[in-house]
């Protein structure tokens, strides 16, 4: 079976740095076919491949988690925060937007607590190798819910 909209695609994958630095690796499933589940740039190489291609890109920042966003940045009273969260955890708060958004705890210094928003890898070129190891028919569930189930995928309770 090809890779087309509408497949549950699993891959093996590895993150590194442009120079080769190791970042972050895996199995991973998605939904193909633009749910947005994948970097598009992976997406559209994988588009019409099947089981066993492999494929090592180059991802600029724009590609890949974005620039980094200034305005996802914030400084709070420590006294606003909440106890227990330690740096390196995560709180959500309200986005420029109002949304909800997740914030990192960067850094804790005296009376304040530095929040940031963006992505860990927000801002990097990062090198994206994966190959394919599974390509199936979506279910509809799937395809209502915009991403894959089960083994690799998202967990319903």
């Amino acid at each position: 079976m090809h890779i087309t909209q509408d497949t549950a695609v699993t891959i093996k994958y590895q993150v590194t740095t442009p120079t080769g630095k190791p970042l972050d690796s895996g199995q991973l499933a998605y939904l193909h076919g633009g749910y947005e589940n994948i970097f598009p740039k992976v997406e559209a190489a994988l588009n019409g491949q099947a089981v066993g291609f492999a494929v090592t890109l180059d991802l600029s920042a724009e590609d890949a988690f974005g620039e980094r966003d200034e305005s996802l940045v914030r400084v709070i009273p420590k006294a606003e925060f909440p106890p227990g969260v330690k740096v390196g955890g995560q709180l959500q708060g309200a986005g420029a937007d109002g949304q909800p958004q997740v914030f990192n705890v960067v850094k804790i210094k005296g009376p304040e607590v530095h929040l940031d928003g963006n992505h860990a890898l927000a801002g990097q070129a990062l090198r994206f190798s994966c190959s394919v190891t599974e390509v199936r028919a979506a279910t509809a569930e799937e395809i209502t819910h915009r991403h894959v189930h089960g083994a690799h995928g998202h967990q319903h309770d």
